[in-house]
Order: C-alpha cells, then structure tokens, then sequence
C-alpha cells in the first residue's frame, strides 16, 4: 500500500497486475479488512485500481464494514440511492456520529433524544417519561415523540429537517442544512446560517474597515438574538404535513416499504421546493431559493427599522470601538484616583456593540436559513453527566459504553420500582418507566472500583432528583453478604455488591445516599435494595430501537423547544394535561 501511495506503482509492474489478477469476489473479501478511507487512497494509485475499487461488490462490503446497518437494510436502502459508494458515504459521515443518546440540561424529565437509522435517514426521537404497564417493558407500547430527521439524497447527500408544531397545534417540517458533522462529534448544535444567493456559500468574507474578516459566528451573538433568530426562520420555512402520528418515520417489520417511499419522496421535494412541493416532480428545475428568510425582512422583523444595507457598517463599528476604549480608559484613572467607576457606562457600550454584531452576522449573506451542525468540542462531566452550556440550542452526546470484560455491567439499563418487575398493584396498574446509564470510575482517593447508574430518564410527572443524579454507586470490587429481601420468583443469583442508593437529599448534585446492595441474576436481571425501607429498582438490558419501532409517536413541541427546552423545569413537559394544552 505504502508503494503504491508513492508512486512505484506507475507502471503497475507488480503490486497492481498482481490486485488486478484477483477476482472480485477476493477482493471482496479482502476489502473487509480496511476502511473506507483507505479503499478511497487506493483509487488514487492508479487508473486500473481506480476501477476495481469503484465496483458495486466492495463498496457493499464497506457499507457492512461500518457496521450501522444490518445487510438487509443496506439492500433495502440501496434501491433509492445511485450507488453502494454513495450510500456509504452517508453512512460513514452521518450515520455512525450521530447515532446514539443525546441529552440537554440537568434537570428536565424528557431531554433525552435517541438517534437512530430510519429508512435512508437518520431520526432524532425524544423518549417521555412515562409509565409500563403489567406486560413489563419489552411489551410496553413506548411513547416518543420525533425531534429531527436526516433524508439521505440520490448522491449520498444529507437534507435536514426540524420537527415541530405552529401556533394552530399543526405538526410542521422545518427544512435546513447540514453544515458539517464531525466524526467524534458530541454536541449538536441548532443555529442559524447566512447564505450567499449567487454562489449559496455559507461561508463568506467580509469587508471591515478596510480588512477582510470572517463572518461574525452564531454562536458569539447574544442569547436574545440567537434565540429570535431562530424563532423567526422556524416560523417562516415550517411547511405542514399531515398528522406525524400516523406516519412510519422508520421501518418496522410489517412495513412492505411503499409508505416509507412515499413519504422519502415528498421529503425530497418539500426541501428541494419548500412549500410548493405538492406541485413539483423531483426532476423539476428549482427556479427560487427555498427554505429561506430574506436577510431585509429579518432585519427589520427583529425590530430594526434602518436599512441594513445602506448603513454605515465600519464606522459605527469604529465608534462603538472608540467609545469602549475611552469607556475603559476613563475607568482606569477613576480607580487611580480612587473613584469607583459607574458601571453603568460599561453596560451601555457593550449593548451598543450587540447590533452591529448581528449586522455583521447577517451582512455576510442574503438570506438566512436552518442549519445543524455536530462538532466535537471539550466537555467535563460529573458521574458521567456532561456539564453542559445552558443557554445553546443544543444537545450534548451521552458517552455510554457497550459492556467488556471486566466492565460487563456498563451501557444502557430500563427498569421500573417493584418486584417481580412486571407486577402492578390494582390502585396503579402502572409503574415509572427509569433509563439509566451504567458506567465505571475509580473513587476520588483511587481506593476502590465504581460502578454508578446515573438515571437519564425518569417516567414520572415530577422527579425529586434530576436526570443526571446517581440513582446508586456501587462498589464493585465489595461483595455483599445481604440476603435478597423477598421471593427470588425462580431468579438465580450470581452476585451481590454492596453501595448506596439516592435518598433524601438536595438537588442534582447532592442527593443523600442510604445503604443498600446490588444484586445480579444468572438471567442478566439486576435488582438494587435499600436495606432499610427494602425497596427495589429492578433494570435490564434495553434495545431501545426495537423499543420505538414498537411505540407510539405524539406530537412534538413547538419547534426551537422541540429541539432542546431551555426552561429550568422539573415537570414533565409532555405530561398528558400539557399535551392537550
């Protein structure tokens, strides 16, 4: 391979007649053992391994190699995509980062979206707290409730689409872009981007004072602007749709794929066409730009009444400039001469600052639009739970970890209070539904081996700990001698380790703790007492996909608090009363 990169492949005397003389199926099989990236560096070679590599059999067999899809639906998807090339690339690029769990906040009961393949797409669904019931959680009809889809184009492209609900309670599709998604991605950012019309570019230089700049970013702006900037592009491109509870957003295994085509199509075409669609074919010049909100209309909607265009840009930027300098400076020989400044001149010259930069912001383009974008950026955490920016429009990535030796009980558990799981009482014949997440740490003096379950979701109307709070930290490496508390139900125990469980206590991060004991069945049950008051939280392994192709789906919130509710809140904000509200 190195050789080849090197060019001593030129008159492929060796290495590449030697490849060529194989035949395709070998190649086949070989390709299983490299990445999509280095077939890619292959192709560049030479002419004839261009050829080879670019067959339908080996970029089928990367599309397997990167192990998002089982092999059924990667021949499902291939029938609407114009090659096992292109279809990789999705998978590659939108697929693998984005699947997984995403949460925002700290304290919200239903903040927890689940990324997964759909049907040539990619659908962000939000899990609401709710309740099983007798039948246990495998049978439970889960509900859900859609946040946001990536379709999947002929080439390979990506079309993104926020889910929502307008005024008149109507679900709605909001089409954007997707302006990048990296491949360690763990926040997931819902921002506005400014387009260029002649060259529909996102990224456009700036002239400023005589020097060339880079458009001021989004995300710099205040949270008033941020946050009105995307209400009025949300509310200006959201097409209706019919009611998305009766419409498969993925396949299910009584789907014959004809809806699932059906409803691609007319993706396609609302985000080619934006509200006209219903009077367009896919093969259609588009002759406007849709999904877009004129920058002059936005200008003057966020209560601007001077021309943007016409204004003096760099020379109310230079006095701002100017007037923040003295501001400073005047400050400075206050306190020399022991005077304490008025912070009151300070304020001010920052808020004078705030719309120059949302006109800087918006100069850079002619319209501005939708976007989403999924960048990797560095995050601390507490127990596992990423501290995250309250005032983003954004989802942060849950790093759960799929259980290895050593480490056999990590990854994503679901259970309910009570025991045997499944048994409800007649007074309430259903029980809250616990997500939790499994993880290992060392303690803070290295001593012993953690294992802490940090609930993600809880099915209830009002949680005294937050999602984010240990519901147990176990020692792992302590054996309980604790006998179990009741009838086992025919269950054979395995292990028991000895820890503390949430109790009593303040807030998120400092919730009291009382002993108790972890136990593990020969059937992968995990059952964790308090000893004292002897109740207990019964988890088990989740596939929460199949859980969702089984579930209900319920409308979504209005669209910005759809995709992450910037609202400090311990209710559900799905609960029942408030849905029909």
């Amino acid at each position: 391979m190195n050789q080849m990169r090197n060019g001593d492949l030129g008159s492929e005397p060796y290495g590449a007649c030697l490849l060529l003389s194989l035949p395709e199926d070998v190649i086949a099989v070989i390709a299983r053992f490299v990445s999509p990236r280095d077939v890619c560096n292959l192709s560049l070679c030479c002419k004839s391994l261009c050829e080879v590599v670019d067959s339908e059999s080996i970029w089928l067999v990367q599309c397997e190699v990167v192990k998002v899809l089982p092999l059924s639906e990667i021949l499902q998807w291939r029938v609407e995509i114009s090659s096992y090339k292109a279809l990789c690339r999705f998978l590659v690029d939108v697929v693998k980062p984005l699947v997984g769990i995403w949460v925002h906040q700290n304290p919200e009961l239903g903040n927890v979206v689940y990324v997964m393949p759909g049907f040539l797409s990619v659908v962000g669904c939000r899990i609401i707290p709710q309740e099983v019931g007798p039948l246990g959680i495998d049978e439970a009809c889960v509900m859900w409730s859609p946040v946001f889809e990536i379709i999947c184009g002929f080439d390979g492209s990506a079309k993104f689409f926020l889910h929502g609900r307008d005024e008149k309670l109507c679900c709605c599709l909001h089409p954007g872009f997707v302006m990048g998604i990296e491949k360690s991605c763990n926040v997931l950012l819902l921002e506005v981007e400014p387009r260029k019309e002649e060259k529909l570019c996102s990224h456009i230089e700036t002239v400023l004072l005589g020097e060339t700049e880079v458009p001021f970013p989004f995300r710099n702006l205040p949270f008033s602007h941020r946050r009105n900037l995307l209400h009025l592009v949300t509310s200006t491109v959201g097409i209706p749709v019919p009611d998305l509870s009766s419409e498969r957003l993925f396949p299910t295994s009584k789907d014959d794929g004809v809806v699932l085509l059906e409803r691609r199509t007319m993706l396609l075409k609302m985000h080619k066409f934006g509200g006209d669609w219903d009077l367009m074919n896919l093969e259609d010049e588009c002759t406007n730009i849709p999904n877009q909100v004129d920058i002059d209309k936005s200008w003057k909607h966020l209560g601007f009444d001077v021309d943007i265009r016409n204004m003096d840009f760099g020379n109310q930027i230079q006095k701002a400039r100017r007037k923040s300098f003295s501001g400073y400076f005047r400050s400075g020989v206050k306190q020399i001469l022991g005077r304490s400044s008025s912070s009151k001149n300070t304020s001010s010259s920052r808020s004078e600052t705030r719309p120059w930069n949302l006109q800087r912001f918006l100069r850079s383009g002619d319209s501005i639009c939708l976007s989403l974008k999924a960048s990797e950026i560095k995050l601390s955490s507490y127990q596992g739970w990423p501290n995250m920016d309250e005032t983003r429009f954004a989802l942060y990535k849950l790093p759960i970890k799929n259980p290895i030796p050593n480490e056999e009980y990590a990854g994503l558990w679901g259970g309910t209070f009570g025991w045997p799981s499944g048994q409800c009482s007649e007074d309430k014949p259903g029980k809250a539904l616990f997500l939790l997440m499994l993880s290992y740490e060392e303690s803070q003096d290295g001593t012993d081996r953690l294992l802490i379950g940090t609930k993600i979701l809880e099915g209830t109307h009002y949680g005294m700990h937050p999602n984010g709070s240990a519901m147990f930290v176990i020692k792992i490496d302590s054996p309980s001698f604790e006998p179990f508390p009741f009838d086992t139900n025919g269950e054979d125990f395995e292990n028991s380790y000895a820890g503390e469980g949430t109790a009593k206590g303040y807030g998120f991060r400092y919730p009291g703790y009382k002993p108790g004991t972890l136990f593990v069945t020969s059937k992968g049950l995990l059952m964790f007492v308090w000893n004292a008051t002897k109740v207990v939280l019964t988890l088990q392994r989740l596939d929460l996909g199949e859980l969702l192709r089984k579930g209900m789906c319920v409308p979504p919130l209005p669209p910005c608090l759809n995709f992450a509710y910037l609202t400090k809140c311990h209710a559900n904000v799905f609960a029942p009363e408030r849905r029909r509200s």
